[in-house]
């Protein structure tokens, strides 16, 4: 990560005043100071002091990195808020969604750091794509055989076993069995569409 990470110059009426602030209060809560967060980030004090008084935007990288830095979530970095009756996600309200023959489900709240997906994978479907976008991607294999590659190298996941791993490693998935592989699926990137999780983007292309 660098200083070009730092994104666009910010636009008038994009929302980032109310961005601004809060990365400025949660580097202040953290205890650190503009230089230090600036070098763990990857960044050079300048951008990061452009970040928290709005003269930039930040990217998806940036944000992922600040947010380990300074504890906290994605979400909390945007200022959003998620109510407590969104913490419980009840069986009956996850409605399964399909694409390319992938069979994918909600399976947490939505504006949160993270996205949790129970995903269905069928034999030979969409296993020639390979990808690559920024994030990390955490998987558990309930039910089948998961053919996973990562770069160069093919791992075998059976029932019970994870992968947890960059999402800028370019990465197959494809069902070892013809019965298909079941799976839970967590990925870092916020509020990216869940087909966009499951199908691609393909290699070279970043959402």
């Amino acid at each position: 990560m660098n200083a070009s990470d730092a994104g666009p110059p910010a636009e008038p009426g994009d929302g980032l005043p109310v961005i601004a602030p809060q990365l400025r209060a949660l580097r202040r809560r953290a205890g650190l100071t503009l230089e230090a967060a600036a070098r763990a980030a990857g960044l050079s004090p300048a951008h990061l002091s452009r970040l928290e008084t709005g003269q930039r935007q930040p990217s998806l990288p940036v944000l992922l990195a600040l947010a380990r830095i300074y504890d906290t979530t994605v979400s909390e970095l945007l200022g959003e808020t998620v109510s407590d009756r969104d913490a419980i996600v009840r069986a009956g309200d996850m409605e399964p969604t399909r694409a390319g023959g992938w069979t994918y489900v909600q399976a947490g709240s939505p504006g949160r750091g993270m996205q949790a997906l129970r995903v269905r994978v069928p034999y030979g479907s969409q296993g020639d794509i390979v990808r690559v976008h920024p994030g990390e991607e955490w998987l558990y294999v309930l039910r089948g055989r998961l053919r996973l590659r990562l770069g160069d190298t093919v791992h075998l996941l059976a029932p019970g076993d994870s992968a947890h791993f960059d999402s800028l490693t370019p990465h197959r998935l494809a069902a070892e069995d013809h019965d298909g592989v079941e799976l839970l699926f967590v990925h870092t990137l916020l509020q990216s569409p869940m087909a966009a999780l499951c199908l691609g983007p393909s290699t070279g292309e970043l959402p």
